[in-house]
């Protein structure tokens, strides 16, 4: 018989801010709540369990029942309650101050409505660095788990990682357990006995020691074809019977149980890490698709399970440098925290800033800020959750502020940190960010009636599972695999789609094209680029007047070896909802005419509904969003998505043509690959004759009307009070 072993089931719920409510809905009747009431049945079994504070939120408003059996079972001891970050932010993404704020919040809702005492927490995706135990501890926390693989990039070994260890920073000490990776990729896709042979040797190498399986409650029904597996082929109810009875040997426990039972195997000082897939996941895709290939290569040498412990990827922060946008939400997060902070070191108290700072901890929700084998930043919900957030945060303190019902403002410095400056203007209906180093492009476009980027789109780059893409579907059927080994196309074709950007999908993006361009030629990617215009350095000044604010950027460049100057300027009025674009090409060649066009691109806005759609100056229908458009002297140009509220009006001062099409992405969910609508392009374009001074000029209005969305927000004010 084995001796006698300690193991502590820790299950990770999560949904994040901004998922579809019928996904939550889902994943409640297929994981949540089957599992909760199987477990109910195994009266001498135990877990430790954390729930998202999205997820924990949604239970409580649509589910109270599950909540309520939820804080009986921690009456009863049978569930350990374990707390973590309200919002489930990474926490390198946030500053200090957050992270303890948000632990210390999420722990008082627990103990106030489950009656929980919070000792432990769950890193969120176990993205760790050295010094958030001081953090953590100054939370109020004791001790949390991590992946066995944060131990073993420590220089640690398998025969080492069974108990708990403690850390520490600044002097505050934190008690870590290693969570098994080894039986992350058994529970439940392995027969339930594979589970218990391993922990028997481990009892019979390492007697008394604590074995900890942390990992996504999800798998437990949500993951693809995980529901019939766990549930209707009764996996589940198997792995608890095999746990029941081998309890003279094997004591399933909670963690806070471990803590008080075991002593600690010693001190570790763990490294900037994360799970293994995610560490590879944040490796440019040139060095991940390496990275994959070498361990590939050496899975059949001898001395792989050796040096293994030695190869790892990047670290998580890394994110936001293999994708803009996700150093775009990063920016735009940490101004928002260091305005709030600003505000509570004036002073500032009260109901407002308290709805304030949870506007902001739930934009820093982490989830669509990476990418990996989940959606993640391609999902353009989670994007537009993150900046509806922080964008109602903003509005927040600005009514903090006092200000007057008009007003106009603007600002430079380095917003995005690339070292370089940028330009804000703002008013009480827009803000709007310019990058003049990064193309003189327009990057973010606030709207604040409605909380919405206009501008949170996603430029198309390769990624390494698209060589998996690019190969086409297998005529193999997949079985119950964990999603890190499953291939699954949700739509065919998908090989054909794949195409990347050679500029990002941002606004004011100056091109210059053959004279016989066409919409399929430029909608695929294939039209020569003969300027250097596109991510090209203008300068920058600001000119400012009352009720009016004013960029103009200005550089000279290359047009198919003709030296040309483009001037452009940016006027945002107070309390108008219209930016203003000037354009001004001068030394233009007399002989030789040149096809110019400037892009914009509005996220946000999907395609494939007939309540989203193109239409003409006398808003007749044009089509829907993800329509291809191919229009000739035209001055106007609207795009409507009732469902946001949200009307754009684009003028032009001389007749132009106009391409529109789709920006689409093929990448990797849960449920396996997909295309996803990323943002619409429009392109007007004109070909440019200059007058007799070499010079040719145009303007745009670009008008948000958001009229029809207070309309309704009105109409539900006023329901709501009769």
């Amino acid at each position: 018989m084995p001796r006698p072993l300690r193991f502590a089931l820790v299950l990770h719920n999560h949904q994040p801010i901004g998922n579809f409510d019928h996904v939550y809905e889902q994943a409640y009747r297929d994981s949540y709540e089957p599992f909760l009431d199987l477990f109910r049945r195994w009266e001498g079994l135990k877990i430790a369990l954390h729930t998202s504070g999205p997820l924990m939120l949604w239970l409580d408003a649509n589910h109270p029942d599950y909540v309520d059996r939820l804080a009986e079972m921690v009456t009863q001891g049978r569930v350990e309650v374990v707390g973590g970050p309200f919002y489930e932010p990474i926490l390198a993404m946030i500053p200090s101050r957050d992270r303890i704020g948000q632990i210390r919040s999420y722990t008082r809702w627990l103990e106030r409505r489950l009656g929980a005492l919070v000792r432990g927490m769950w890193v969120p995706e176990r993205v760790w660095e050295p010094s958030f135990a001081r953090d953590i501890v100054d939370a109020g926390i004791e001790y949390t788990v991590l992946d066995d693989f944060h131990f073993k990039c420590a220089g640690l070994d398998d025969s080492q990682l069974h108990g708990r260890f403690v850390t520490e920073d600044d002097g505050r000490v934190l008690s870590v357990f290693p969570g098994s990776e080894r039986l992350r990729y058994t529970i439940p896709f392995a027969d339930p006995h594979e589970t218990i042979d391993y922990l028997a040797r481990i009892a019979d190498e390492h007697p008394d020691s604590v074995v900890v399986f942390g990992d996504d409650g999800e798998k437990f029904g949500t993951w693809p074809e995980t529901n019939k597996h766990v549930y209707e082929d009764r996996w589940l109810e198997r792995f608890f019977a095999a746990l029941d009875e081998n309890r003279d040997w094997l004591q399933v426990t909670t963690l806070s149980e471990a803590v008080e039972a075991v002593r600690p195997v010693g001190k570790v000082y763990l490294p900037d890490c994360s799970y293994r897939e995610m560490t590879e996941w944040v490796l440019p895709t040139d060095r991940q698709i390496e990275y994959e290939r070498l361990c590939r290569e050496m899975e059949g040498d001898p001395r792989w399970d050796r040096l293994r412990r030695f190869v790892r990827g990047g670290i998580w922060r890394n994110f936001r440098a293999k994708y803009a946008e996700s150093n775009e939400m990063y920016s735009r997060m940490m101004s928002v925290s260091r305005r709030l902070r600003e505000s509570l070191d004036a002073g500032a108290r009260g109901e407002l800033v308290e709805r304030a700072r949870d506007e902001l901890y739930r934009g820093q929700c982490n989830c669509g800020y990476w990418h990996g084998a989940f959606g993640g930043i391609y999902l353009p919900h989670l994007r537009n959750a993150v900046y509806r957030n922080l964008i109602a945060a903003d509005n927040l303190l600005d009514r903090l502020e006092n200000r007057p019902d008009t007003w106009i403002r603007d600002g430079h410095g380095d917003f995005n940190f690339d070292g370089q400056d940028e330009v804000r203007l703002e008013n009480d209906k827009l803000i709007a960010l310019v990058a003049p180093s990064g193309g003189g492009h327009l990057y973010e476009v606030d709207v604040r009636a409605i909380c919405h980027n206009l501008l949170a789109t996603l430029t198309r780059r390769p990624e390494a599972y698209h060589q998996k893409v690019a190969s086409g579907p297998s005529s193999a059927r997949d079985h119950c695999a964990s999603i890190h080994d499953r291939v699954v196309f949700k739509q065919e074709g998908l090989d054909q789609r794949l195409q990347y950007d050679d500029y990002p999908r941002k606004s004011l993006v100056d091109l210059f094209y053959d004279v016989d361009a066409t919409l399929e030629a430029v909608s695929r990617g294939q039209a020569v680029q003969l300027g250097d215009f596109v991510r090209g350095d203008y300068h920058a000044v600001v000119q400012r007047n009352p009720g009016r604010t004013r960029i103009l950027l200005a550089r000279d460049g290359n047009v198919a070896g003709e030296t040309i100057r483009i001037n452009k300027a940016i006027t945002l009025s107070a309390g108008n909802p219209t930016l203003e674009v000037a354009y001004q090409l001068e030394n233009l060649p007399e002989n030789r005419p040149l096809h110019f066009a400037v892009e914009l691109n509005f996220a946000g806005m999907p395609s494939g509904a007939d309540d989203r759609y193109f239409y003409d100056a006398d808003r007749h229908r044009l089509g829907q969003l993800g329509s291809r458009l191919d229009l000739s002297d035209v001055r106007h140009l609207g795009l409507i998505d009732e469902w946001l509220g949200l009307d754009v009006a684009l003028k032009t001062s001389r007749p132009t043509g106009l391409w529109t099409f789709p920006i689409e992405t093929v990448s990797q969910s849960e449920g396996g690959f997909e295309l996803v609508h990323q943002s619409v392009a429009v392109q007007p374009h004109w070909i440019v004759v200059p007058d007799a001074d070499g010079r040719w000029t145009v303007s745009i209005h670009l008008t948000l009307d958001t009229s029809l969305a207070e309309r309704r927000n009105h109409n539900h004010a006023v329901a709501a009070t009769t």
